[in-house]
C-alpha cells in the first residue's frame, strides 16, 4: 500500500506543477507572439528584446533563438527555429515518462497487495476450528481489506492517465502553435528584411542575451561568431 500512496503523491504533485506551468503559458503566450511578430515587421532588435523579456516562457525562448542571430540567411533562420522548438518540446514533456510508469505499475501494485493480503488471510483461517462462523466473518473482513489495494491502485492509475492525456493534448496544441508562429516569423523575416534588402546593422548583444543564445542554439555557430560584424544580405 505504501508504494501506491507514494505514486498517488507523485501524481498529485506532477498535476499541480504542470497545471501551474500550463496556465501561465496559455495566459501569456498569445500576447508575447503578437508583440514579437508586430515588432519584427519594424525593428528586429526590438523584437528580440521583447522575446528576451519573455524568456521564462517556451514561446519566448523559441522566438528569441533566430532573432538573436546576426543577420542569418533564411535557411539558418529556419534551422534556429527548428532547433529551439525541439528543445522546448522536450521540456514540455517533463514528467510524461514517470506518469506512464505510474499508469502501468499502480494496478499491478494493487493486485500484488491483494494477493499477499489473501494469502495472509487464508493462512490465518482456522478451517477445522469450532467457531466456523467467526472464522468466516474474519476471513470476509480480511478479503475485503485486501481488495482495497487493488481499488487504490486502479484509482491512482486512472488519475495519472487523465493527467497524462491532458498534458499530451496540450503539447500537441503547442506543436501546432509553435509551427504557426515560427512560420509567420520566418515569412516576416524573408519578406520585410531579406527580400526587401533592409537587413539592419544589429546591435551588440548584452551579456544576458549572450547567455540566452548560448543555451538556445549550441548546435549553431558560437555566440562570438554570430555577433561579429559581417555583410548584410
Amino acid at each position: 500500500m505504501v508504494p501506491i500512496v507514494g505514486a498517488s503523491v507523485f501524481t498529485v504533485a506532477c498535476a499541480l506543477e504542470r497545471t501551474t506551468f500550463w496556465l501561465d503559458l496559455l495566459k501569456r503566450e498569445a500576447k508575447v507572439v503578437s508583440e514579437v511578430l508586430d515588432m519584427a515587421r519594424k525593428d528586429l532588435n526590438e523584437a528580440a528584446a521583447i522575446a528576451s523579456r519573455s524568456r521564462d516562457l517556451p514561446i519566448g525562448r523559441f522566438l528569441l533563438a533566430p532573432l538573436s542571430l546576426q543577420n542569418p540567411s533564411p535557411e539558418t533562420f529556419r534551422l534556429s527555429l527548428e532547433n529551439a522548438a525541439e528543445k522546448e518540446f522536450v521540456k514540455m514533456r517533463k514528467g510524461d515518462k514517470l506518469l506512464e510508469t505510474v499508469v502501468a505499475v499502480s494496478p499491478l501494485l494493487g493486485l500484488l497487495g491483494t494477493v499477499t493480503g489473501l494469502i495472509a488471510t487464508f493462512e490465518n483461517l482456522n478451517i477445522g476450528g469450532g467457531d466456523s462462523a467467526g472464522g468466516a466473518t474474519e476471513a470476509a473482513g480480511g478479503i475485503g481489506e485486501a481488495l482495497i489495494t487493488t481499488a487504490a491502485g486502479m484509482i491512482v492509475a486512472i488519475l495519472a492517465l487523465l493527467v497524462l492525456r491532458v498534458m499530451v493534448t496540450l503539447q500537441a496544441q503547442q506543436i501546432d502553435y509553435f509551427s504557426e508562429a515560427g512560420n509567420e516569423l520566418e515569412l516576416i523575416y524573408r519578406e520585410y528584411w531579406v527580400e526587401a534588402g533592409r537587413l539592419p546593422l544589429r546591435r551588440s548583444p548584452t551579456p544576458t542575451e549572450r547567455d540566452s543564445y548560448a543555451q538556445l542554439s549550441p548546435s549553431l555557430e558560437s555566440p562570438s561568431s554570430q555577433f561579429t560584424d559581417r555583410p548584410s544580405y
